[in-house]
Formats: structure tokens, C-alpha cells, sequence
């Protein structure tokens, strides 16, 4: 098991299995075949991530560097939690950009959904996580590596 310790944008506690991704993550390409055909499952549907294209987004620890594409990424994160085909935290090596930021809050304040969420975990973080590998995150930005 491997620790990291990173800056709590969302706070909560999460166990689950990640997925990685490690080039820029488009939220509207990603979410966008989900949310149109209200799929749980969430399959990423940004056919230029490899990393992630058609895996199940839904209840995943999502590891990635940073969020890319347009000004719709809160807004298409919100919608998410909303429908409950959300990850089960979101994991970033960067620092956020205020649009996942901002979606990442609202989903946490105006749904159901616990989404804890953290950013700042550093390059290591990233290149040490795989998908299947389980991860567990504590209240304090502490993020477990299994």
C-alpha cells in the first residue's frame, strides 16, 4: 500500500476500484452518451481518451491529471450526480480547474451524491496508480493506494 496526501476540494470518505486516465479528461465528451441515454453505467464515451474510452465511469475511484474541453464540464458533472451515474470520487495529480471545481461542489451540496474529491496528489500519484487497484480516502485529503 502506497499513501498520498493531497487538498480535499470535496471532503467524504470513498473505497473503490480506480480507473486512470492519464491525458486531459474531457467531461462533456466523457458523460455525454450517459447523460443522453440516462445510463447508470457510464461508460466514457471520448473516443481520443484510450485510457478510459467505453470503461465504466460509475462508482470508480477516476484518477486523472487534469480536466480539459469546454466551459460545460460543472455543469455536465453536476448533471452526473444528479442521475447518480457519478464516480466514486474523483482523484486529481493537478490542481483542479475551477469548472470540475464547481461541479464537484454543487453535486455535493444540491444532490444525494457523495463524490469526495481531491486534487493536488502530484505526479507520482498518477504514474503509481492502475486501473483494478483499490483505493480508500480519508477525510484529511489522505488518499490509499492497495
Amino acid at each position: 500500500m502506497k499513501e498520498f496526501k493531497g487538498r480535499v476540494v470535496v471532503p467524504g470518505t470513498a473505497k473503490a476500484e480506480a480507473l486512470v486516465s492519464r491525458q486531459g479528461f474531457n467531461t462533456l465528451a466523457s458523460f455525454k452518451k450517459a447523460l443522453l441515454a440516462k445510463k447508470l453505467d457510464a461508460p466514457c464515451s471520448d473516443q481520443n481518451n484510450e485510457d478510459i474510452y467505453q470503461k465504466n465511469m460509475a462508482k470508480k475511484a477516476l484518477c486523472l491529471p487534469q480536466t480539459i474541453g469546454s466551459t460545460t464540464g460543472g455543469i455536465v458533472i453536476y448533471s452526473a450526480s444528479k442521475m447518480g451515474a457519478v464516480p466514486a470520487c474523483l482523484l486529481f495529480s493537478e490542481s483542479i480547474d475551477s469548472l470540475a471545481a464547481s461541479g464537484a461542489i454543487l453535486s455535493d451540496i444540491w444532490t444525494d451524491t457523495d463524490m469526495p474529491t481531491v486534487d493536488r496528489l502530484g505526479q507520482e500519484f498518477l504514474d503509481y496508480v492502475k486501473d483494478g487497484m483499490t483505493i480508500s480516502i480519508k477525510e484529511d485529503g489522505l488518499v490509499e493506494v492497495e
